[in-house]
C-alpha cells in the first residue's frame, strides 16, 4: 500500500478533531512547499506551469512574493501563479 491509501485508510477511522489537525498540517505542508520553490526561483528564470483549461504556459519569472510569483508570458500574458505549481525549465 502506497502513503496515499495508507493516509486514507487511517482518516477513515478518525474523530472530526483529529482530522481537523490533518487539514492544518496539510496546509502547513502547502504553505512550506510554496516558500521553498519561491526561494529557489529569480527574477528572470524561465518557468512553466498548468494553466487554466490544462494547457501549458510558459514565460518568466517577472516578481516574486511570498507564496506567489507573477509571470510573464510573451503569448498568454502575466499570471500571479502559487509557487509550488511552478517548474523551473532549462
Amino acid at each position: 500500500m502506497n502513503n496515499v491509501q495508507t493516509a486514507i485508510t487511517a482518516i477513515r477511522g478518525m474523530n472530526n478533531d483529529e482530522i481537523n489537525q490533518v487539514v492544518e498540517a496539510i496546509k502547513l505542508q502547502r504553505t512550506f512547499n510554496a516558500r521553498a520553490t519561491a526561494r529557489s526561483l529569480t527574477v528572470g528564470d524561465a518557468v512553466e506551469f498548468t494553466g487554466r483549461g490544462g494547457r501549458t504556459v510558459v514565460g518568466t519569472v517577472e516578481k516574486i512574493n511570498r507564496k506567489t510569483v507573477i509571470v510573464n508570458s510573451p503569448t498568454q500574458g502575466k499570471w500571479k501563479v502559487t509557487a509550488s505549481m511552478l517548474k523551473q525549465i532549462a
